[in-house]
């Protein structure tokens, strides 16, 4: 994204040089007789890989994996302690990543194991993981700027290099702010609980006992070498529903007011004819104008997908209840007016800001007003 937010590498960036090639390939024919050269596109079993990507520290890793994990979703997510994983789908077919906290304080990490049906996948799949956790983040310079304040300053202290959680699929964190709309994070958990396990599509990534051999491309030291056949996390098992499935099939497994519905719906098909598109691409003004367009959709969901979307550093949800809470416990302005002329001396950070502010609620995230 434009702005003085350090902008995440392009596609690729970042791997070590024997991955970074547009295609990796086995160096030697595969039991289905493909022949070396060839695309290394997996048509069943999916190939293994690990990989350790560095963060700028300092990294607040644990804190944006909690977030991501009080957020997970049965069958699409798993979470525990310093862990995070989940299916999704890439350019070339389906996948399955679990992230893990390596590394040190002053050079931290992150354990990435993979497994994708085609290794073209591998370098958007690393651009993904990288945005999410936002480990691209300018840490030191967000702390230095934020720390002026003397009241935010001890939150600051508190937790250096907190990051901004970022998102997978844009339309499925368009989908999760909806749902999240009015209620609790544990309210909008279960109703994507029931959607997720009606509507979303069974990983179509098979293991079976005769899987090909993964593909054992030569790393540096400092990369470890691919799994090793290893399987995705068990329970693992489902892909977020697509727009398309929503639109055709949500009003029969859809709870809850009819306008929130309506506008989930409304969404979906919106997303599915193409007359909405969204991508890490748009700007943050034509992102959340495409948004606001929209019936059921106003500032809040339009700047919290901003935020996690496009990764905008500087957004203040002022109308958040928690956001508010927070503040008033670390004794800045609860009122929206107030707390939003306040938070004019925090900009370009104000996104960062705000994930302190929810810290202090004692919640890993936002609630919506």
């Amino acid at each position: 994204p434009a702005g003085p937010r350090v902008a995440g590498p392009a596609p690729g960036a970042g791997l070590p040089s024997a991955l970074r090639s547009p295609l990796l390939v086995s160096d030697r024919a595969d039991a289905a007789g493909r022949a070396p050269g060839e695309p290394a596109v997996l048509a069943g079993p999916g190939t293994g890989i690990r990989l350790l990507l560095p963060a700028r520290a300092p990294f607040d890793g644990a804190g944006v994996l909690a977030f991501l994990g009080t957020r997970a979703i049965p069958g699409v997510e798993l979470a525990g302690p310093g862990t995070y994983a989940r299916t999704l789908r890439l350019p070339h077919g389906s996948a399955t990543v679990e992230l893990s906290l390596a590394g040190t304080a002053d050079a931290p990490q992150l354990a990435c194991t993979a497994r994708l049906v085609s290794l073209d996948d591998l370098a958007p799949l690393v651009s993904r993981v990288r945005r999410l956790l936002d480990l691209d983040a300018d840490a030191q310079a967000i702390d230095r700027a934020l720390s002026a304040d003397p009241r935010l300053a001890e939150a600051v202290r508190a937790t250096p290099g907190i990051r901004l959680p970022g998102s997978m699929d844009p339309e499925e964190t368009l989908f999760r702010a909806l749902f999240g709309q009015q209620v609790s994070v544990a309210s909008a958990r279960t109703a994507l609980t029931r959607l997720c396990a009606e509507l979303g599509e069974a990983l179509p990534l098979a293991l079976p006992a005769t899987a090909t051999p993964p593909v054992t491309p030569t790393l540096p030291a400092r990369a470890p070498a691919p799994a090793s056949g290893a399987e995705p996390a068990p329970g693992l098992d489902r892909l977020f529903p697509t727009a398309e499935r929503i639109a055709a099939d949500g009003h029969r497994v859809l709870r809850g007011p009819a306008r929130r519905i309506a506008a989930i719906l409304g969404v979906a098909e919106a997303l599915a004819t193409g007359e909405l598109a969204l991508s890490t691409a748009d700007s943050r003004e034509s992102l959340t104008g495409k948004l606001t367009a929209l019936p059921g959709i106003g500032p809040w969901t339009a700047g919290y997908v901003a935020m996690r979307v496009l990764g905008s550093p500087d957004i203040l949800l002022t109308s958040d209840l928690a956001l508010r809470q927070g503040a008033a416990r670390l004794g800045l302005p609860a009122d929206p007016r107030a707390l939003a002329a306040h938070g004019g001396s925090w900009a370009p950070w104000r996104s960062y800001a705000g994930m302190h502010l929810w810290r202090a609620a004692g919640l890993p995230g936002p609630a919506a007003a």
